[in-house]
């Protein structure tokens, strides 16, 4: 998946999605793969930034929005399905499709005062576990920050999840 910032760059997320998969990190573009373990399987998909509508077009997977129906059609619905999206917004159309738990980050929190005020807004969370539509939504305020490094009432985290069959 990408995140709004990727598309900020001179040469828009390529050279991150590279750098990533040199790393050994294979960037879910719009897709899902299955994970087993311990005789568990789930599907954890990913879905690009809303940037990404606005990107050149060149041929290239992470130039183009969102598509939830790429990432998540013709899957197996009784199995569970994480969705990577870093922007909380995305959790209505995750809904739709059935994700049962969606992973964003994007907010910062709010990071600071106004900012504060003015996410909520615009992401239905800003931080930590609430439900959208019937999807759960964890947001991560994140470790780093947006504009000046400072941050109010919004202390940096990372996240760790331990997912349970319920």
């Amino acid at each position: 998946m990408t995140g709004n910032h990727e598309y900020f760059t001179p040469g828009g997320p390529s050279e991150w999605i590279e750098e990533l998969r040199e790393l050994g990190v294979r960037p879910l573009l719009n897709e899902r793969v299955e994970i087993a373990h311990g005789g568990a399987v789930l599907d954890l998909a990913g879905v690009n930034d809303l940037n990404g509508a606005t990107a050149e077009r060149d041929g290239r997977p992470e130039n183009g929005g969102p598509d939830f129906a790429r990432a998540l059609g013709g899957r197996d619905a009784a199995r569970p399905v994480v969705l990577l999206a870093h922007q909380p917004v995305q959790a209505a159309e995750a809904a739709r499709h059935g994700v049962d738990l969606q992973l964003s980050g994007h907010t910062h929190g709010g990071q600071m005062f106004p900012v504060n005020f003015i996410v909520p807004v615009q992401q239905p969370i800003v931080s930590g576990l609430g439900t959208v539509d019937g999807t759960k939504v964890y947001v991560s305020r994140g470790a780093g920050y947006w504009g000046p490094p400072v941050r109010v009432g919004a202390p940096p985290e990372i996240t760790l999840l331990r997912l349970r069959a319920t």
